[in-house]
């Protein structure tokens, strides 16, 4: 008779929608993230040019694996009624700003920790596997960058004196979305018409609970690299450089020449730490707030 109970407890849970279920499912690791240290850093304008780009860079590969394997599953009915390409998908923009910060050949200057592989494999295996685990990656994303993507668009902007016609920040920029409160109910309200049975729901809530280890690890790998000074394999330097051709575009709308170009292309060994503890904590800080931030407003 427990057991029935038990049983009737879970079904009666697990009919409420799953938009309702993955906030709950993943409450705990919403309250750690928004406590944590690292995200009251970041908001007080506390992260290094450095950082920046190795963030950048390890979302590029994992969105350019998420949004492969959407593609990929685009009519199939465990996720195409969630398939919104031309109003989230982040691969081309976080393209501009790797382009931005690196320059052409930023392709072969972007390293990939193997952390970040790590996720990119878990991607490509639910994608080709199981396609309905999807929704769990998707959702946490996308709507956790929608949702405090142009908070962290100004303080990025402001602690990096980044141009204030938003070269470096594409990734934040959602052209497609017009009303970002409408679009959430949207997709929710998509989400949650999706069709399926208990087990399955059981194990897309679990898929989500990883989504936030997988990041985690991620964190841990880049904290690594900045700790240890290196990129790719090879001594980190400050760059001064953020693209003059990017730059020069800004003139069109933007402040005057020289101001600009002077500020941005001023050397940061100004804003980047000086100690590997400090460097770890401020990685940390983007990376921490980007999911807590972001999703804690889903």
């Amino acid at each position: 008779r427990n057991m029935e109970t038990s049983q009737t407890h879970s079904s009666e849970r697990m009919s409420k929608d799953l938009s309702e279920l993955m906030k709950e499912a993943t409450k705990e690791v919403h309250e750690q993230a928004e406590n944590t240290p690292f995200m009251k850093n970041f908001q007080k304008g506390q992260v290094s040019l450095q950082e920046f780009k190795l963030v950048t860079a390890s979302l590029y590969f994992i969105y350019s694996a998420l949004e492969e394997e959407i593609e990929r599953n685009k009519d199939n009915p465990v996720f195409a009624p969630v398939y919104f390409p031309a109003e989230l998908h982040r691969k081309a923009a976080l393209e501009q700003d790797l382009e931005y910060f690196y320059g052409s050949n930023w392709r072969q200057e972007i390293p990939c920790p193997e952390a970040t592989q790590k996720y990119v494999e878990r991607l490509h295996y639910i994608g080709k596997n199981h396609p309905e685990l999807l929704v769990a990656h998707a959702y946490t994303r996308y709507l956790g960058d929608l949702s405090g993507g142009q908070v962290l668009k100004k303080i990025a902007q402001k602690a990096l004196q980044l141009p204030s016609t938003g070269e470096g920040l594409a990734f934040f920029t959602f052209d497609g979305v017009s009303n970002a409160t409408k679009f959430k109910q949207l997709y929710r309200s998509r989400m949650n018409a999706l069709e399926m049975d208990l087990a399955t729901k059981k194990r897309v809530l679990e898929e989500a609970k990883k989504v936030f280890l997988l990041n985690i690890q991620v964190f841990e790998a880049l904290q690594e690299l900045v700790s240890k000074g290196q990129e790719n394999g090879h001594p980190v330097q400050p760059k001064a450089e953020l693209r003059t051709r990017s730059v020069n575009k800004s003139y069109e709308h933007g402040p005057e020449p020289g101001k600009e170009s002077e500020r941005t292309n001023r050397r940061h060994t100004d804003i980047m730490p000086t100690t590997p503890l400090l460097r770890w904590i401020l990685v940390l800080s983007f990376l921490a707030t980007t999911v807590a931030l972001g999703l804690f407003a889903m």
